[in-house]
């Protein structure tokens, strides 16, 4: 029910300009304080945190402070209105409770089979940021009937330009199972296409980073994702929610350490991507441990201290048997035998110590013989030996990789120096693994790692690194899977990342692409995974899809220009997404038609957006023009998969221009 003008909603708009002075407030009171730690660094530290709260207590006027309320308990109900931010008055009561309160659970979850103690819900539409009206649900009441929200259905079609917007007022209970996940607990989500999977990714880490402030504060959250033109799609999710410090780094960032100047072709990047590399950089690294015949004999004082090279040998084992990496198990070994000598002095009657200990640990003839039997590893020249020296590769892999394998590895040019190598970013990936099994990964607290299902076995493992003390939020759909080595299974893409003991929820309501453009994308569904189920609808607007046949072949970009014009009389954004071979040529026709378009990576998020398909993954537009669906599939050896993908970014109209016949998956079903 929708009410408007009346009493209720004059108090509502009463309130909430309340709730904007008591933000006001609050944020003055911030920006008056001095930081003052006792030195520079405490100083500056703390200035940094009183900072990083005066820029999360910036008030948007185009947003609303909150958009729900619910009213608890029977008798004397008490009200929360339910909003982005924690807001309070000068007594510190609150006056806006944020969305991941735990009292703010019920807003959620609250059914009238399962009320969760609440009496009324109430949502809030708004326009400009100003309340325009409100629709009540009582719970209690058996007698009121179930109907759908309308300001919610209106929220989630609301035409959208520019990046991601949060979701907090339209989450809805399955996504909420999801949001409210325990730190602790890794959660895959499947999800087709519309089903939220990346808002709930990112709603997560807001939640968790709400619940366990100070845990993740220390120890940091990490979002992963496909591309930049992805990251700048969803980057001001977070930040809209007042999380500010979050780094949102693609793979390709995450193991950037050596120039990467070309691409491998796909069969050479699928090789170096398995998981059989992994047993290969690991027996290259620790390959290096040299066994020797000679004694160590250490002088102190007068005297000359012996240990034998059996125990030596043993030392040596006891060392890398304890599991650490290889760098920890080199840096432990001079202490190790250092307390071999000592046990030796002892027998003799030397009273000994700690100080006596390291200084034998650092005593030149230690230091030597760790040289000898336990050398250095620099894990990128690790790599340009293992793929510049066929002979070495042969070595070490020799029983792993088939002879065609290992010359698919070998670069095609000698390597003068980590500068001058030819590096791929598979290179790179293996230049991470080494560095993993030689020194310890930096780890963060929690991962948010989207379109998971496209990474090797080899880039899993690189993220799981990353989240081994840690939790992980993993992202993607099995039917959007377009590189060659992409994962067929959650369970197999959870054993490389590391979390085999992961809940894995699937998704099921579409609430973003409309049941039309489902149901076209999901005749390709048999072809390409015949065991994920197509999204459920759960729009009221089945959207519009159109196709447009074009005769003449050439003159397709002309039928393009006419076909945007068009649809730019519809609101809302529009993306115009073609095979990557032919965006070139597009986008000149647009410009001879003296119509601006934008990339996906562009900073002032133009309207008409041109997007290769090779791009296209995690975007959405409320209008999708899709050009040559046939040069799309055979762009890439998954092509089928890339259109489903290019196919599912509509939110309200889809139309496909093509002069070339559609594919026959389409086509045999009527298209």
């Amino acid at each position: 029910m929708t009410f408007d003008g009346d009493a209720a909603l004059t108090a509502e708009r009463d309130y909430l300009r309340r709730a904007r002075d008591d933000l006001r407030r609050m944020r003055e009171h911030t920006l008056s304080l001095t930081a003052q730690g006792g030195d520079a660094v405490s100083e500056g530290y703390l200035q940094s945190a009183l900072d990083r709260r005066a820029r999360a207590l910036v008030d948007d006027p185009s947003v609303p402070l909150f958009f729900g309320r619910i009213d608890v308990g029977e008798q004397e109900p008490e009200s929360f209105h339910i909003g982005r931010r924690h807001v309070m008055d000068g007594a510190g009561d609150p006056v806006v409770v944020d969305w991941r309160a735990d009292v703010s659970r019920a807003f959620y979850r609250a059914t009238r089979r399962d009320p969760h103690g609440v009496t009324l819900r109430r949502r809030f539409g708004f326009a400009r940021g100003e309340i325009t009206s409100y629709e009540d649900e009582h719970l209690r009441d058996t007698a009121e009937a179930d109907v759908t929200s309308r300001i919610l259905t209106e929220e989630i079609e609301r035409p959208r330009v520019g990046p991601m917007r949060d979701i907090v007022a339209t989450i809805q209970p399955d996504q909420d199972e999801v949001v409210r996940a325990d730190l602790d607990r890794t959660v895959c989500v499947q999800g087709a296409p519309g089903t939220g999977k990346t808002a709930v990714g990112l709603h997560r880490a807001a939640y968790l980073l709400h619940a366990h402030r100070r845990r993740l504060a220390r120890s940091g959250v990490l979002v992963v994702g496909p591309n930049r033109a992805f990251l700048h799609y969803i980057g001001q999710v977070l930040p809209a929610l007042g999380e500010v410090d979050v780094r949102q780094v693609t793979v390709a960032q995450l193991v950037e350490s050596v120039p990467v100047r070309r691409l491998d072709p796909p069969e050479v990047a699928a090789l170096k991507g398995d998981a059989r590399l992994a047993e290969v950089v690991r027996r290259a690294v620790w390959g290096h441990l040299r066994e020797t015949s000679e004694p160590l004999v250490v002088p102190r004082g007068t005297r000359r201290w012996r240990i034998p090279a059996h125990d030596l040998a043993e030392a040596v084992e006891a060392m890398r048997a304890r599991g650490d990496t290889y760098g920890v198990g080199r840096s432990l070994l001079p202490q190790r035998l250092a307390h071999l000598v000592l046990l030796r002095m002892e027998d003799a009657g030397v009273i000994t110590d700690d100080r006596i200990q390291d200084a034998v640990a650092r005593s030149r003839p230690v230091r030597d013989h760790v040289e000898t039997v336990w050398p250095a590893v620099d894990p990128v020249r690790l790599i340009m030996r293992l793929l510049g020296e066929p002979e070495y590769l042969d070595e070490v892999a020799g029983d792993l990789l088939e002879p065609s394998e290992r010359r698919l590895l070998r670069w095609d040019r000698p390597a003068r120096g980590p500068r001058a190598a030819p590096w791929s970013h598979a290179d790179a990936v293996l230049v991470d693994e080494a560095r993993g099994a030689v020194e310890r990964t930096e780890t963060v607290g929690h991962v948010v790692l989207d379109e998971a299902q496209d990474l090797s076995p080899m880039e899993l493992r690189a993220v799981g690194r990353r989240a081994a003390t840690g939790s992980a939020t993993v992202l993607g759909d099995i039917a959007q899977g377009t590189t060659p080595w992409a994962t067929a299974s959650w369970t197999e893409a959870l054993r490389h990342l590391g979390t085999q003991d992961a809940h894995v929820e699937v998704l099921r309501k579409g609430y973003r692409v409309p049941a039309a453009v489902v149901a076209l994308a999901a005749r390709l569904l048999p072809s390409i995974a015949p065991s994920v189920a197509p999204p459920e609808p759960v729009r009221t607007n089945p959207g519009r899809l159109d196709v447009v046949r074009v005769d003449d072949g050439p003159g397709i970009a002309a039928a393009v220009v006419r076909v945007v014009a068009d649809v730019s009389t519809r609101e809302g954004s529009i993306g115009i997404i073609a095979a990557d071979a032919v965006v070139g040529s597009l986008r000149r026709a647009f410009v001879h038609a003296g119509l601006t378009t934008g990339a996906p990576d562009d900073e002032d998020d133009p309207r008409l957006m041109l997007v290769p398909a090779t791009l296209s993954k995690g975007l959405e537009f409320d209008h999708v023009v899709v050009v040559e669906p046939a040069q799309i599939v055979v762009a890439e050896p998954r092509g089928l998969r890339r259109l489903y993908v290019v196919l599912t970014r509509a939110v309200s109209s889809l139309t496909i221009v093509h002069a070339e016949p559609l594919p026959a998956v389409l086509t045999d079903s009527g298209v």
